[in-house]
């Protein structure tokens, strides 16, 4: 992915993204126009999940997950960050890991990145870590349909 722009990165993590959630049996939708705040949306029956797509850089033991966004205005670069108003969920993919991760916007609500762990830190540090094997695609979505379950029963 070394000679992309940034533009073809983040489509081609996207489309990793709705490849992962389509193998895991769900039904992948898309806006048709440009300009919302989500990328995709998966249909987790009956509830919808507005996803926003990231690509996740490794960085030696963490992957590294920009969630800023900064767009030109006539105004001058405005930099924003999302919030539940906006999506209920970012997704991101490793393609040093070919891995799908999956993050409710309620635990990153306001923040520009995000570290995810891969391995233990040096000074065996586990007080406030984001693992990243605690987000993987599948357990992800399987949390939120057993938490579905549990809001309809």
């Amino acid at each position: 992915m070394k000679d992309l722009t940034p533009s073809q990165k983040g489509a081609a993590a996207e489309a990793a993204i709705a490849s992962a959630a389509i193998q895991l049996g769900l039904v992948v939708l898309r806006p048709l126009c440009e300009g919302s705040r989500y990328d995709l949306m998966f249909d987790l029956e009956p509830k919808l999940l507005r996803v926003q797509c990231k690509l996740a850089r490794r960085t030696r033991s963490v992957l590294v997950i920009s969630l800023a966004t900064c767009r030109h205005t006539p105004a001058g670069y405005v930099r924003t960050s999302y919030s539940p108003a906006e999506i209920d969920a970012i997704a991101a993919y490793s393609p040093e890991l070919g891995t799908c991760y999956l993050l409710p916007i309620e635990e990153i609500s306001n923040q520009r990145s995000l570290s995810l762990r891969l391995q233990p830190t040096g000074n065996n540090q586990a007080t406030g870590i984001t693992w990243a094997r605690d987000h993987e695609l599948g357990p992800a979505i399987q949390a939120l349909r057993e938490q579905e379950l549990a809001v309809a029963s």
